[in-house]
């Protein structure tokens, strides 16, 4: 059987304005959604909510779908519970809190123009 030795593949680029690196560097100064748990561990990551509907093949949904969720936060949603269960148990609306923390950061209104 021969086997490809070449170059890998590279992915296709996400379209313009789908990626806002400074959103992510701002979310991760956030605290975590969820602090008032008192359930949080590890650092706050930029935590992509995949149900916003504009995902394409590998590709990530929009930056502007992320929120602020620590490493635990992350895990549990990932690993243990989805979101549709995860929103549920902690009682919150993933779509709200996204909008919330994008209306929030400084340059939304920048990027919003140019996207």
């Amino acid at each position: 059987m021969p086997f490809y030795t070449g170059p890998r593949h590279k992915k296709a680029k996400d379209p313009a304005g789908k990626r806002c690196e400074p959103y992510l560097r701002w979310l991760r100064t956030r605290e975590c959604i969820l602090s008032h748990t008192g359930e949080c561990q590890g650092k706050v990551r930029a935590c992509h909510w995949d149900q916003a509907g504009d995902k394409g093949m590998a590709t990530k949904v929009s930056d502007k779908f992320s929120l602020a969720m620590c490493d635990e936060h992350h895990r549990i949603q990932t690993d243990v519970m989805g979101w549709p269960k995860f929103q549920i148990h902690y009682k919150f609306s993933a779509e709200e809190a996204c909008a919330a923390f994008w209306k929030a950061f400084p340059r939304h209104l920048e990027w919003d123009k140019a996207a």
